[in-house]
């Protein structure tokens, strides 16, 4: 790397932040009034990073599509590449003779010891290697108890974030940028490859979103306008539009929580002070993941890592596809499957079924959903299992064991959201619809419904399967315990 003083163009690095405005990094260089180059690097190859799963990777081509197209608009080309950062940070500069690198952090600690490795390779070089806030409200590491530790329990963390102060206000986008114009081997966004073939199974997907800083924006605008006043009523309801639908838009970057707080600072509205706490879940899962950087691996809490977890494939397969008989957990995961995103109270309830019902393990239901949420993110996804799980900090207790038919008949009492997904027993009255096995044989003959068939009946009795989780969690305390004795009297 050589570096060149002056006019010398500035190099920004786009990740998880797919936006113009609110990006602390690119406003800092459009200031410095030199030519811009603007970088994308598809990163699957430096140590420890995480491919992105298919239905992010549909998400991601359509939203450096609509960046690229909004900074053209601004006077920049987005230029793309793939490989490790490094490598392609240093093209970059060789190419354009750029004397500045700019870019805003990132907190998922493999993500965040590449950007180590690049400041170190860019300064050692002589160059300038500046990172920027902008995913979060606050500091992983500076948010600190009084003990000099990290917050491992929600309440004090939301506290203690609540009182840091006034945020910032968001940062304006450019009018316009000063683009840099030389020539860099980069790759048309096709190459990346990132959009599914043949069978196409993203149409469900293209349907329901519109990925970009315009469509965050746009949602943003709606959810304030039409939702948010009834949002900590109709929440928990999944057959209506009750909750933001922010979060892909978060996960990218393409929105960021301070524009969404400030949206909500302009508010009067009753949702407001409960969706502000939310988005704090979402600020405490990255806290809890920058300290502990194998979140979506490990269990926070060790003795989980004795649980005597099941192996079965069968019954894998059939939560994955939303054949379990259970018609809200079905009902969920086939809103999955088709849109890319779950209802919030829906993902508690089919990950708590996955969990305690089958017994199978939480790593297996991050990985999925990883691979299939739309929305998948390196701290929610896996501070969310862990909290279902109880293994994770401030988890739900293990013994908090949904039950499926009471969930579905408490928050989908008139089964139109199992009606919506679940088509095959839509003609059962509600009396039913959470409870097919128990329908009248001549009803469910009227219905065109032939349980085992048509639809499966229930593939664990779920009153013995809480029974069964119980004894194998007080079994996992139990060895804990005896652990514990040895380990202190050795």
């Amino acid at each position: 790397m050589t570096g060149r003083l002056g006019s010398a163009p500035t190099i920004v690095l786009f990740r998880r932040d797919l936006r113009l405005s609110d990006n602390a990094a690119l406003a800092a260089a459009v200031d410095l009034g030199v030519p811009l180059l603007a970088l994308f690097v598809l990163d699957e190859e430096s140590a420890n990073t995480r491919p992105l799963g298919a239905a992010s990777r549909w998400w991601l081509h359509h939203s450096l599509s609509s960046l690229a197209q909004r900074l053209q608009d601004s006077g920049a080309k987005l230029l793309i590449a793939r490989g490790r950062t490094r490598d392609l940070v240093a093209k970059a500069i060789a190419a354009s003779g750029a004397n500045r690198v700019f870019w805003n952090r990132r907190y998922e600690p493999a993500a965040a010891a590449v950007d180590s490795v690049l400041k170190a390779d860019v300064r050692e070089a002589g160059l300038i290697a500046q990172s920027f806030d902008g995913a979060l409200l606050h500091e992983p590491s500076r948010l600190k108890t009084g003990s000099g530790g990290y917050y491992k329990v929600y309440t004090p963390f939301w506290n203690a974030l609540n009182s840091v102060g006034d945020l910032r206000d968001p940062i304006d986008a450019p009018k316009s940028i000063n683009g840099w114009e030389g020539k860099f081997d980069g790759l048309p966004l096709d190459h990346l490859d990132l959009l599914p073939k043949a069978p196409n199974w993203a149409e469900g997907l293209a349907d329901r979103w519109t990925p970009g800083e315009a469509g965050a924006l746009q949602r943003l605008q709606a959810f304030e306008n039409e939702d948010l006043a009834d949002y900590e009523n109709q929440r928990d309801i999944p057959s209506v539009q009750g909750t933001s639908r922010l979060s892909a838009y978060l996960a990218f970057g393409e929105i960021t929580p301070v524009q969404i707080f400030a949206a909500l600072r302009r508010s009067h509205k009753a949702g407001a002070a409960k969706f502000r706490k939310e988005i704090g879940w979402r600020e405490f899962s990255y806290h809890l993941l920058f300290h502990n950087p194998d979140l979506h691996e490990q269990s926070f809490r060790p003795e989980f890592e004795g649980f005597t977890w099941r192996r079965d494939r069968q019954a894998s397969k059939a939560w994955q596809t939303g054949m379990t008989g259970y018609p809200i957990v079905d009902a969920g995961m086939r809103e999955l499957w088709q849109t890319g995103w779950m209802h919030n109270r829906v993902r508690m309830i089919t990950a708590s079924f996955l969990i305690k019902d089958l017994m199978i393990d939480w790593r297996e239901g991050e990985r999925w959903f990883w691979d299939t949420l739309v929305d998948a993110d390196p701290a929610n996804n896996a501070a969310s299992w862990q909290w279902i799980a109880g293994s994770g900090a401030d988890a739900a207790p293990f013994f908090r064991i949904f039950n499926p038919v009471l969930q579905g008949e408490k928050f989908d009492p008139q089964g139109d959201y199992v009606r919506r997904y679940v088509p095959e027993i839509a003609a059962l009255p509600d009396r039913y619809i959470h409870r097919p096995w128990e329908a009248p044989a001549t009803l469910l003959t009227n219905a065109k419904i032939e349980l085992g068939k048509t639809y499966p009946k229930p593939i664990v009795d779920h009153r013995a399967a809480r029974d069964r989780a119980l004894i194998l969690y007080q079994s996992m305390k139990d060895k804990a315990k005896v652990s514990s004795h040895e380990e202190a009297a050795s």
